[in-house]
């Protein structure tokens, strides 16, 4: 019986190992900026939905730490369904342009939800990241590359293997450019792991984050920006998440950030 558990406890530990050893692991593993005050958001829909994620984020942030109100000065530049090469990040980070007098601290790059699904669309996202980070980096800024979520049914594209072709192509492209990845895509994933039931998808097409979804990425960007745990986080968005949800998608949040980062 103890070889037999020993066989047991052997054959897990090597499964676990080798799934640990296929998980992409990223290079940049703690943000680049103490405290970002500044930051450009540029992606498109799953950033403006549900009133916007850098709204959350900004409230989060000021929330975790009031002294913050008079100094964050967050920018976002959207385009409905668009690919990072439909954006011009160089016009956007210019001195004085988008109303901003100082650089940013940090700009947040989004590609089109279903770029890893293409290689054509995976070559021009990986393209566009090495173009725009060139022009980020010469004003000072650091990149942030925001991983995406999967899709969920009914979206026709849906299949169980896409986060881990969206976390693969993410981390390969940070780590060539020494971006900061913000695992956005693995919380959506576990938190479905562990509930299931959950809905963190719009029901009509299975692609854009609801209420809750955004509120999870908001969570996972504070936690990967800031560095600080958003367990215990007061924001709600003014009772419109319930307290219990709030809890749970804000202690996703932290684990999903710090195994990531641990890798």
């Amino acid at each position: 019986m103890k070889a037999l558990l020993r066989l047991a406890l052997s054959a897990v530990l090597a499964a676990t190992a080798a799934l640990a050893a296929a998980q992409p692991a990223p290079s940049v593993k703690q943000r680049q900026v103490d405290v970002p005050n500044k930051i450009l958001f540029v992606g498109n829909s799953y950033f403006y939905y549900n009133d916007s994620l850098h709204n959350h984020l900004r409230r989060m942030a000021i929330a975790g730490d009031p002294s913050l109100e008079k100094v964050l000065q967050y920018k976002i530049v959207t385009i409905g369904g668009a690919p990072l090469a439909h954006h011009d990040v160089a016009a956007y980070v210019a001195p004085g342009k988008l109303g901003m007098k100082d650089p940013y601290d940090v700009v947040i790059l989004q590609g089109n939800s279903g770029a890893a699904l293409a290689d054509a669309r995976m070559k021009s996202f990986r393209e566009k990241v090495v173009e725009f980070n060139g022009d980020i980096a010469k004003t000072g800024a650091k990149t942030a590359l925001y991983m995406t979520h999967a899709y969920v049914a009914p979206n026709k594209d849906a299949s169980p293997d896409m986060i881990r072709k969206v976390e693969a192509m993410y981390v390969a492209t940070g780590n060539e450019v020494g971006a900061l990845v913000i695992p956005v895509g693995l919380a959506f994933e576990e938190a479905y792991r562990q509930r299931p039931g959950m809905q963190l998808h719009k029901t009509y097409d299975g692609s854009h984050p609801n209420l809750e979804g955004t509120y999870l990425a908001a969570c996972v960007v504070y936690a990967s920006l800031y560095g600080k745990s958003p367990v215990g986080n007061p924001y709600d968005y003014f009772g419109k998440v319930d307290k219990e949800t709030a809890a749970f998608l804000q202690r996703v949040a932290w684990e999903t950030a710090t195994k990531f980062y641990a890798r």
